[in-house]
């Protein structure tokens, strides 16, 4: 692998992980990348699973004291749900290409973003009382949490939507958020981990990037006001959703 090459991929990854900490999605920066490094879709899939594992840890451990639980829902239950989910898509992964769920994938952020935005900027903010049971809410994180370990582009901006419904307030939903895309990216990292499409080289560069990229986005978590960042998680959303759409 060439050395630009290399710095591409940690720059994607740099990006990725402070875009990951803050609102989700970076997948739509090291999938891409890692096709254009010549990776086939599922290799780049996996690869891009196993090498951002490092970094939503770093992230997800930094803001760990901000995460709970919420609509009666503790926030080991929303783990356990996360965990078994991500198992449950990377073998699904394994076993089916990846082409229909990514169709899907442009019309799950754009619902999300647009959910987000509702309950971020609506005159009346969301309570949870207002929001929606324990039984949906851990039927919703399932179905987050399959996807998340098959393809997982998005899964930040579904969270978000989920939980701020759910009624977290954004602070807290971000955290609780990394906690949770934490437990899908490990269960399928280890399963990924045993597959050879794995581009090790690809993942070390990833990985680096990934990790500084955490450590800000988790810095940032608890300086950015909260306006600011619903503004970015809105707006990152749109700009995904586009592309989404026009790729």
């Amino acid at each position: 692998m060439e050395l630009s090459t290399v710095v591409l991929i940690a720059a994607a990854g740099l990006f990725a992980g402070v875009q990951n900490a803050l609102a989700g999605g970076g997948s739509f920066i090291t999938f891409p990348t890692l096709l254009l490094a010549g990776l086939d879709p599922v290799a780049a899939n996996m690869t891009s699973t196993i090498a951002m594992f490092p970094s939503q840890t770093t992230s997800a451990i930094a803001g760990r004291k901000l995460a709970g639980g919420v609509a009666g829902l503790t926030f080991r239950q929303l783990f356990t749900i996360s965990f078994i989910g991500g198992i449950a898509g990377a073998l699904l992964l394994l076993v089916t290409p990846p082409t229909f769920f990514a169709k899907l994938v442009p019309w799950l952020v754009l619902f999300a973003t647009s959910v987000f935005a509702w309950g971020s900027f609506r005159s009346q903010p969301l309570h949870a009382v207002e929001g929606m049971p324990a039984w949906a809410l851990a039927a919703v994180q399932s179905c987050i949490a399959v996807y998340g370990g098959y393809f997982g582009g998005g899964i930040g901006f579904l969270m978000l939507a989920a939980l701020t419904i759910a009624g977290q307030q954004i602070r807290m939903a971000t955290a609780t958020k990394n906690m949770l895309a934490m437990a899908m990216n490990c269960s399928a990292t280890l399963v990924f981990a045993l597959s050879d499409r794995i581009s090790w080289p690809a993942a070390l560069a990833l990985c680096v990037g990934g990790i500084a990229g955490g450590l800000c986005g988790s810095w940032l978590i608890h300086r950015m006001p909260e306006r600011a960042m619903r503004l970015f998680v809105v707006t990152v959303g749109l700009a995904l959703t586009v592309w989404m759409f026009i790729r």
